[in-house]
């Protein structure tokens, strides 16, 4: 019988065990793939919509359908990305830790080697000594067999995890100008809309007096519920929708109802992490009953979606509509600041960004807060945490 040394009798092994690894099966990162491509394609889907919307005869709904389904889009194929890398982070630690143990295990084995009782075993020596190292080998082969065809399976996962990460890095820089333009587009749409009812007078003089006067947000919304102004029929039972609103925004919540902030300030509402250029919704019918800057929020958006009830939503970039409007479940009441990259650092910028957690690359802050009368109320109970608005996780 031949003498192997060691190492290459484990290596030979394993080359063997290669071709065996079962390419396609079910693993954590193709499920994750799975996951990330379907978002990619409904990414797709919003973005060729585009070209609809331009010519629909409501281009605001349109516009809006495209941008939060290329958002909704974007918070799925973020979340493929994460476990995906999470994966492959766990099998690079997999590999480290079996790199020691298998370097214990040779170093073990070539140890034996180096005995005069170990080289018997592998050494031609009668029938005693072929049957020896028989039973020597068909003990290890299994092994090393199994860890290779493990190894072939993990590193499919890899190059599987990789390819997901470059192909949604091309997508995403293809596809950024297009929703871009739709934003461009949906601020002229809503400044054009010439259908929109208006449910009470402008009262701007009143308005810029409480503004100037007000010392906080708080002040400020209570003094606009004490405006009198007349909201005309009854509207929707907003009441009954208690526990069941959509949140306004794709992002995720990074400060609950009344959580001190690293200063130790507590807001009576809640801080939500969005992407740039995110889209704001009202998620229920309500009328604007005031829109603009406000001290050092940006531009807060306050909409009464029923008598005595105001929505507000602060550090807007732009806000669409004017006091007065009355805006449908769904219609935009503005967009967050900040701007994407270039196409092509977009792409690998979000990728990266997906990698590292939730909230990295969400870099703009909304501030939504519920009040009943001079009361705050916390969203907790009465909007609902999905894929698309994440809860904070540690």
């Amino acid at each position: 019988m031949r003498r192997y040394p060691i190492r290459a009798l484990a290596l030979a092994l394993a080359l063997c065990a290669l071709p065996l690894g079962a390419a396609g099966a079910a693993t954590p990162a193709n499920e994750a793939v799975a996951e990330a491509e379907a978002a990619a394609a409904q990414l797709r889907a919003a973005v060729a919509k585009l070209a609809e919307a331009v010519s629909a005869d409501d281009q605001v709904t349109a516009l809006t359908e495209v941008i939060r389904g290329y958002e909704h889009g974007l918070a799925a194929l973020r979340e493929g990305l994460r476990q995906a890398s999470a994966r492959e982070a766990d099998l690079h630690a997999r590999f480290e830790a079996q790199r020691a143990r298998l370097a214990r295990v040779l170093g073990a084995m070539t140890a034996l080697q180096q005995s005069p009782e170990s080289t018997l075993l592998l050494h031609p020596a009668g029938a005693l000594a072929n049957a020896r190292s028989g039973m020597i080998l068909s003990d290890v082969t299994p092994g090393l067999r199994a860890e290779a065809e493990r190894l072939k399976a993990d590193l499919d996962e890899i190059a599987t995890v990789r390819a997901l990460q470059s192909a949604a890095s091309e997508m995403l820089a293809s596809g950024l100008a297009s929703v871009q333009e739709a934003r461009r587009l949906l601020a002229s749409a809503v400044t054009d809309r010439s259908t929109m009812p208006v449910r009470f007078a402008d009262a701007p003089e009143e308005l810029q007096k409480l503004r100037e006067a007000a010392q906080s947000l708080d002040e400020f919304a209570q003094g606009v519920d004490r405006m009198e102004t007349d909201i005309g029929a009854p509207m929707d039972d907003f009441e009954a929708a208690q526990g069941s609103l959509a949140l306004p925004v794709v992002g995720s919540v990074l400060r609950p109802y009344d959580e001190p902030d690293a200063a130790g300030v507590r807001r009576p509402g809640w801080v939500i992490a969005t992407a740039p250029a995110a889209l704001v919704t009202t998620p229920w019918p309500a009328t604007i009953r005031y829109r603009g800057p406000l001290l050092d929020y940006g531009n807060v958006m306050i909409v009464e979606p029923a008598r005595d009830y105001l929505l507000i939503f602060a550090g807007l970039s732009q806000v669409f509509g004017e006091i007065g409007d009355v805006l449908k479940a769904g219609d935009p009441v503005g967009l967050m600041g900040g701007s994407e990259g270039p196409a092509q650092e977009f792409g690998a910028q979000f990728v990266a960004d997906a990698a590292r957690g939730m909230d990295a690359g969400r870099t703009e802050s909304l501030y939504l807060e519920l009040r009943k009368g001079t009361e705050t109320l916390d969203p907790a109970d009465w909007f609902i945490l999905n894929p698309v608005v994440e809860p904070q996780q540690n």
